[in-house]
């Protein structure tokens, strides 16, 4: 496995192919693993970048900002943007999605990482849909649904085109087809389980419309994040104050993951299909995939119904 120095150097030399500065948009950028994706491409292009947080906490994105490196001197073309959302309801992803196409016709990559954690049962959002799988799953399809054809924009003219959902490659499990929004059989094992399935078919459906754009599925590993500290359960938040400083030494921060994240998109920008990568950004294969053609129709079919009720 290559250090991290190593992989340092290999993202600072990638060669963004867009003329002017590349458009990142970073849905769940305002801490975690999306801070530390924002982060390090900023770093990676040395400030000559167009960055869209979108999230809750615009306080948090400009924090965020003001740590990103300035775009060259004179160039006034480099923006920093935020979007805010709660990604739980799908009228406000679509919101989100048409307030970004308005300003970027045009996108190079389509980062997704927002998360949520609780000891909670099923939570159900005013639209129906159970707050874990909307953050994990609908609204991921929802954002990449809606803003996929401005990636394809950039790579129809010669540019980078990549989406990443960063999730749990690798670690999903089977699926039933008869309650695919676990309305009957919801548990937080189940849900942590099918996440990553719906994950994993979602991008392979998307893929099928657009064969030229690469598509990643990723899984972070353990990384040092709000998430425990910030969760809407009691419990949670009072576990994060003793279990975090026992688990350090086996977490990597945000800025590292950020790294390992970047290079699995940029050893993949021009390879277009669909890859599932691990936390080191290796290539994961098929390790522990499930689903197949009539489960990915089956997925497709059901999230198209859960959209049409919600909106």
């Amino acid at each position: 496995m290559p250090s991290l120095a190593t992989i340092r150097a290999t993202n600072a030399a990638f060669a963004h192919s867009s003329s002017s500065p590349p458009v990142a948009v970073f849905v769940g950028g305002t801490s975690g693993i999306g801070e530390g994706m924002a982060l390090t491409f900023a770093e990676h292009t040395k400030g000559n970048s167009n960055i869209v947080i979108v999230g809750r906490n615009r306080a948090a994105a400009e924090k965020i900002f003001a740590s990103m490196p300035p775009p060259p001197s004179g160039n006034d073309k480099a923006a920093r943007e935020f979007v805010q959302c709660d990604a739980t309801l799908m009228k406000n992803v679509q919101a989100a999605t048409q307030d970004i196409l308005s300003r970027y016709p045009k996108i190079n990559y389509l980062v997704m990482s927002p998360g949520i954690m609780t000891f909670s049962g099923r939570d159900e959002t005013t639209e129906g849909i159970d707050k874990k799988l909307a953050v994990h799953y609908y609204a991921r399809w929802k954002f990449l649904n809606d803003l996929l054809p401005a990636v394809e924009k950039a790579k129809d003219v010669g540019e980078q085109g990549v989406v990443m959902s960063v999730l749990a490659a690798g670690k999903g499990g089977n699926v039933d087809l008869n309650d695919l929004a676990l309305k009957n059989t919801y548990s937080l094992s189940n849900a942590a389980l099918v996440t990553p399935t719906y994950n994993d078919l979602m991008m392979e459906s998307f893929a099928q419309q657009a064969p030229n754009l690469t598509f990643i599925h990723a899984y972070p590993g353990t990384v040092r994040t709000s998430l425990m500290a910030s969760s809407p359960s009691p419990v949670m938040r009072g576990l994060s104050s003793v279990v975090l400083p026992l688990i350090r030494p086996m977490t990597v921060s945000g800025i590292e993951c950020g790294q390992y994240m970047w290079n699995a998109i940029y050893n993949t920008a021009t390879k277009p299909g669909v890859w599932r990568t691990g936390s080191n950004g290796e290539d994961l294969g098929k390790k522990r995939y499930f689903g197949d053609e009539n489960q990915r129709n089956k997925v497709w079919e059901h999230t198209v119904e859960v959209m049409k009720a919600a909106l």
